[in-house]
């Protein structure tokens, strides 16, 4: 239980402000490689520096996204398992009933 309710506090909503930061910072490298090319006298390191800049920010945004998909995959498992715990018990119940009571 504690496990769900730190997912669905923290790790899961700390994983949408991360990957919407990321949002905000693949703005601002788009923007400075933009310039960067732009204002540089020398093309092609221009263009070697946007690659690694790319590159860099796709994988971090990659990384954003596959850690809250195993978060949000973690917390349907969980869930999942209570439901069947759930189910479990009123079938426990249902049965209890149905001996004492063969009416229902």
């Amino acid at each position: 239980m504690a496990e769900l309710q730190m997912l669905l506090e923290e790790e899961i909503p700390g994983g949408r402000r991360a990957l919407f930061d990321s949002y905000t910072n693949l703005e601002r490298v788009a923007d400075y490689c933009e310039n960067n090319y732009i204002q540089s006298a020398d093309k092609q390191r221009a263009l070697e520096e946007t690659k690694a800049y790319t590159t860099q920010s796709l994988a971090s945004v990659a990384y954003l996204i596959n850690t809250l998909a195993n978060n949000v995959l973690q917390m349907l498992d969980i869930q999942a398992s209570q439901l069947r715990r759930m189910e479990s018990s009123i079938n426990h119940i249902s049965q209890a009933i149905l001996q004492f009571n063969p009416v229902w």
